[in-house]
């Protein structure tokens, strides 16, 4: 269970000797350590990041996001797991924020199969930014539909042929076209 920074946790926090913290993997641009303590009888997970390189000027100091849990494995295997239940909730805002916003419809079967297109379409939304812009940072499905899918172009046909007109100044012109190229440059299955 993830907990506020109040002042008693922080002050445990702060407890924690310096020796006893851990570098785990952290994407590029920062650093993360995570250490255990112990508040209020239960076992306290911290994990602590910091942005290095040009944009540390923005967070100079380190972040803590502390979690209470009675788990007793590994400190890493642990804290992993709660990142992972931190996507896994990330995922059910996006469903949420998309097509489950139109739950219940009275019948079961309905919002069964309501329910797997829902997860059909995040799913593909969601390879088309792994495969067709596999180095950007991973955005709400509401960005990347505004960005990759609500295309302000215009279609047109001539001598049999299909022709995407896009806006000169659309800010995300270029995404599109290397996510587009991306996806047709892949092997055929």
């Amino acid at each position: 269970m993830g907990v506020r920074n109040i002042k008693t946790v922080k002050a445990a926090v702060e407890a924690i000797d310096p020796d006893a913290w851990l570098a785990i993997d952290y994407p590029d641009g920062g650093l993360a350590q995570i250490a255990e303590t112990t508040y209020a009888g239960r076992r306290l997970v911290v994990r602590r990041t910091r942005l290095v390189g040009p944009q540390a000027e923005l967070w100079p100091d380190w972040r803590h996001f502390c979690l209470l849990t009675n788990r007793t494995d590994d400190l890493h295997t642990v804290e992993a797991e709660h990142r992972d239940h931190a996507v896994v909730e990330q995922v059910i805002a996006d469903l949420k924020d998309q097509a489950l916003a139109h739950f219940p419809s009275g019948h079961f079967h309905a919002n069964g199969a309501w329910t797997v297109l829902a997860c059909l379409a995040h799913n593909l939304l969601r390879w088309t930014q792994l495969l067709g812009l596999p180095n950007t940072t991973i955005r709400a499905a509401r960005t990347l539909r505004r960005r990759l899918l609500e295309v302000p172009g215009r279609l047109t046909s001539h001598a049999r042929g299909w022709t995407l007109h896009l806006p000169a100044r659309w800010p995300w012109h270029g995404d599109y076209l290397n996510a587009l190229n991306r996806i047709r440059a892949l092997p055929a299955a």
